[in-house]
């Protein structure tokens, strides 16, 4: 399947969101990725945010803070994000097997500066922020409104093949 990344984002203004707040424990039994659709983000308590609301609906990018996806080592935590067309995760930085995770399930996890999240953050009052991201020039662009902001991030180039080809299985599949 081919991702799509960038598009609309929704901001969760927080550091160390975990895993059970992306993802709740109690759902980890369902028996397809797809049975995690309903309960993105269902225990994530921050102001102002629904996990039922349309702006979570229509997001295909979430930008947040430091250390986004600690807690425990679970793919489901990338995968709710993947059955809800959300393929492009932009924070501060990340817990280390959460952004393994996103590359092996050929997704973006991009590690931006403080400043330039704040930047992104600020974007939001000047409307809906849209997201487009060049992987190949390793580029995002934001707009909203008149706005727009540019920002550089780096990938290793086994991350970015990774995924390129949509994850480790189809990665695998091709070479080995």
């Amino acid at each position: 399947m081919q991702k799509k990344f960038g598009g609309s984002a929704i901001f969760l203004d927080r550091s160390d969101i975990n895993t059970d707040e992306i993802i709740p424990a109690k759902y980890l039994t369902e028996v397809t990725k797809e049975a995690l659709t309903p309960y993105i983000l269902e225990d994530l308590t921050l102001a102002g945010f629904d996990p039922q609301g349309e702006e979570l609906k229509n997001a295909t990018v979430v930008v947040s803070r430091e250390n986004f996806g600690c807690g425990s080592s679970r793919e489901h935590a990338p995968w709710v994000f993947e059955v809800n067309d959300v393929h492009t995760v932009i924070a501060e930085s990340y817990a280390r097997i959460f952004r393994q995770n996103m590359f092996n399930c050929g997704m973006l996890a991009i590690e931006l500066p403080k400043e330039a999240i704040d930047q992104l953050m600020a974007l939001q009052q000047s409307g809906q922020v849209e997201v487009a991201v060049d992987l190949d020039g390793q580029q995002i662009t934001a707009k909203a409104g008149s706005e727009k902001k540019q920002f550089s991030f780096e990938i290793s180039q086994f991350d970015k093949a990774l995924v390129k080809a949509g994850g480790w299985v189809e990665f695998a599949d091709v070479r080995y």
